[in-house]
């Protein structure tokens, strides 16, 4: 019985990811843009270079995957962590080579104080798209958070490198290692 059961749930999670189409090739539009905001010459001329990337990255496989990247979203904005979770897990798991369903969970996992959980779908969201920004520099956040700056600042540095204007690169200025009363953590 339990086998069976088994049996049926591995066939309808390959079903269901075969059904994911690949996600959408967006590589000319965002070296466009990434190209573009180099050239602009403060934070409020890059603000709509970077809505426009932010519009690529949400740019869902098909309706299926777009209706649970919107709904973990809206979960998350109404403060419903777990919902919103729940959501993007649903997304992994249908769309595994989607990177924005992973930088969305481990957003949801960073407000939650999560940063364990967050870190892993940060490094598999870079690994399918190495230039988005927003998951490079969610990484340099979250190792922050988790005590580990100076590995934290690099990932930013990478970030700043492809987006000057980032609002994260004002964490370049704190001190690599944590003091407290001037003694070096």
């Amino acid at each position: 019985m339990i086998r069976a059961t088994l049996s049926a749930l591995l066939l309808s999670a390959t079903a269901a990811l075969a059904d994911c189409p690949p996600a959408p090739d967006i590589s000319a539009e965002m070296e466009a843009l990434l190209d573009q905001i180099q050239d602009v010459p403060n934070e409020g001329a890059a603000r709509p270079l970077s809505n426009r990337m932010w519009m690529q990255w949400l740019r869902a496989p098909d309706s299926r995957a777009q209706e649970l990247l919107d709904e973990g979203m809206a979960r998350r904005e109404s403060y419903d962590f777990q919902g919103a979770i729940a959501a993007f897990d649903a997304l992994v798991d249908y769309c595994p080579d989607y990177a924005e369903g992973y930088n969305q969970r481990a957003f949801a996992n960073f407000l939650r104080s999560d940063f364990e959980a967050a870190l892993p779908d940060l490094d598999r969201a870079i690994e399918l798209s190495p230039r988005h920004v927003a998951a490079i520099a969610g990484k340099g956040l979250t190792l922050i958070s988790l005590g580990r700056v100076a590995e934290g600042q690099d990932a930013i540095r990478e970030a700043v490198a492809l987006n000057p204007w980032l609002s994260e690169r004002r964490l370049l200025d704190m001190p690599a290692e944590p003091e407290r009363d001037g003694i070096k953590l």
